[in-house]
C-alpha cells in the first residue's frame, strides 16, 4: 500500500507507473482506452496535470492484478 501525506508532492503519470510496476506508456493506453478512470485534472498556468491521489494508485494496481498478462502473452522463442 502507497502511503501519501498531505505534504507529500503530487505523482506524476510516470511515477504512478513505476510504484504499480508497469511502463508509463501502457498506464496511458489504459486511460486513453477508458480501461482505468482518469484521475482528476489540475490546472497550472495554461497547463494541465494529473492529480493522482492514493486511491487512484490502488484502482490502477488492481486493475492491474485482474488483466494485466491475461492473455496470449508472449511468443515462445524456437528452439535451435
Amino acid at each position: 500500500m502507497l502511503l501519501m501525506s498531505s505534504k507529500m508532492s503530487p505523482l506524476s503519470t510516470a511515477d504512478v507507473a513505476r510504484i504499480v510496476g508497469i511502463n508509463r506508456v501502457t498506464l496511458e493506453r489504459w486511460l486513453a482506452g477508458g480501461k482505468v478512470r482518469r484521475p482528476k485534472m489540475i490546472r497550472y498556468g495554461r497547463d494541465e496535470f494529473r492529480n493522482w491521489t492514493e486511491k487512484d494508485v490502488e484502482r490502477v494496481q488492481k486493475y492491474k492484478q485482474e488483466n494485466y498478462r491475461k492473455g496470449r502473452g508472449r511468443k515462445p522463442k524456437p528452439k535451435r
